[in-house]
C-alpha cells in the first residue's frame, strides 16, 4: 500500500485571489491523490469562502490530524510575507516551501499564478528540486541573561522605537567592537535578505549561493557606516548604548519582535537550520533580478554573438 502524502497549503486567506488559489490547489492535490493540509486558522479562514462540505472534508488539519513531521511540502499562495508565514509554521521540521507569487515582486516565489496547475503536476511526480538558504539564529541579552531566542530567514533589525529620538549602539563583529553611533537602526541580513529591507536601505545584493551576512546601518551619524559583508560563521552583536536617550525593538523578518532597554544586547549567528525552498526550475539569479526589478539588458549580444562577429 502506497503512503499517504500530505501537502500543507498556506496562502493569505484575507486575499480573494489567494483564497481562489487555495481551493484550485486543494482541488488538484486531491485529484492527484495528495491529501491537502492546512492550519487549524487557515482552515477556518478557508471554510468562510469555500463552504462545500466535499471539498472541506477531505482537508486535513495540521496539529490536530497531521503532525507538521508528516508534510511532504507546503505549497505557498502569495507573497513573501506569506511565504515568511509559511516558514516559521514548518520551521522545526524543515519541511520544503515551494512558493507561489500572487504578490507584486516576490523574490522568495518559485511560480507565478498562472504556472499554478504546473507547480501541483510538478509536485504530484515529485519533479522538483530543494534548495537551502541560510537563516540566522538570534539571542537577546540583558544584564548578561538571555532573556529571548528567536530566528531569520530575511533579516533581524534593530531599530529605534520612539520615531524623534536616535538609537545610541556599538556594533561587534567576531567579538571585536567595530564603531558606536547614532542611528535610526541596523539590519542584519541574510543574502536571501538582501534583496528585501537590506536592499531598501542601500545594502548590496547577495547572491543565493554565497554564504554570507550583511550589516546594514539605518541614517547613521557617522563618518564610518557603510553596509558590510562579513564571513558567514562571524557573530555580529548590537548593543544599545545606556546613553542610548530611548528603547529600541528587533525584529525578525517583520513578524517576531523584541522591546530592547538600554543595555540590551543582540547577537546574531549563521543557524543549523537553514529553510529548504522547493525549485522547479535551475534558474539563475541574475535572470530573477532582471525580471523582478524589470532592469533594463537592451544592446546586450551575449558571448557566443560578439565571438560569431569577430570570426
Amino acid at each position: 500500500m502506497t503512503a499517504r502524502r500530505h501537502v500543507l497549503v498556506v496562502s493569505h486567506t484575507r486575499r480573494d485571489e489567494a483564497i481562489s488559489a487555495a481551493r484550485e490547489t486543494v482541488q488538484q492535490l486531491i485529484a492527484a491523490g495528495i491529501t491537502p493540509v492546512m492550519t487549524e486558522q487557515e482552515f477556518v479562514d478557508f471554510q468562510k469562502h469555500s463552504p462545500e462540505s466535499g471539498l472541506l472534508d477531505q482537508i486535513l488539519k495540521l496539529g490536530v490530524d497531521v503532525d507538521a513531521s508528516e508534510l511532504e511540502l507546503a505549497m505557498v499562495l502569495g507573497g513573501d510575507g506569506t511565504i515568511l508565514k509559511a516558514a516559521e509554521i514548518v520551521r522545526e521540521d524543515a519541511v520544503p516551501l515551494m512558493g507561489i507569487n500572487l504578490g507584486h515582486v516576490g523574490f522568495l516565489a518559485e511560480s507565478e499564478r498562472d504556472g499554478l496547475s504546473e507547480a501541483v503536476d510538478r509536485v504530484a511526480k515529485r519533479d522538483y528540486l530543494i534548495k537551502e538558504r541560510l537563516t540566522l539564529d538570534v539571542r537577546v541579552f540583558v544584564d548578561g541573561v538571555e532573556v529571548y531566542r528567536t530566528w531569520a530567514l530575511n533579516e533581524a533589525t534593530i531599530e529605534k522605537s520612539a520615531r524623534e529620538r536616535m538609537l545610541e549602539v556599538v556594533v561587534e563583529v567576531e567579538q571585536h567592537p567595530l564603531s558606536s553611533f547614532g542611528c535610526d537602526g541596523i539590519v542584519i541580513s541574510t543574502p536571501t535578505g538582501s534583496t528585501a529591507y537590506a536592499f531598501s536601505a542601500g545594502g548590496p545584493i547577495v547572491w543565493p549561493s554565497v554564504e554570507a551576512l550583511l550589516v546594514v546601518p539605518l541614517s547613521a551619524h557617522a563618518l564610518f557606516a557603510r553596509p558590510l559583508v562579513v564571513k558567514p560563521d562571524a557573530l555580529v552583536a548590537v548593543e544599545v548604548l545606556q546613553r542610548s536617550a530611548g528603547h529600541g525593538v528587533l525584529w525578525c523578518d517583520g513578524r517576531r519582535t523584541w522591546e530592547l532597554p538600554p543595555g540590551a544586547r543582540v547577537e546574531v549567528l549563521k543557524s543549523s537550520k537553514p529553510v529548504r525552498l522547493a525549485r522547479l526550475h535551475q534558474s539563475s539569479f541574475t535572470d530573477r533580478l532582471v525580471n523582478k526589478f524589470s532592469l533594463p539588458v537592451a544592446g546586450w549580444r551575449g558571448v557566443d554573438e560578439v565571438s560569431s562577429s569577430k570570426s
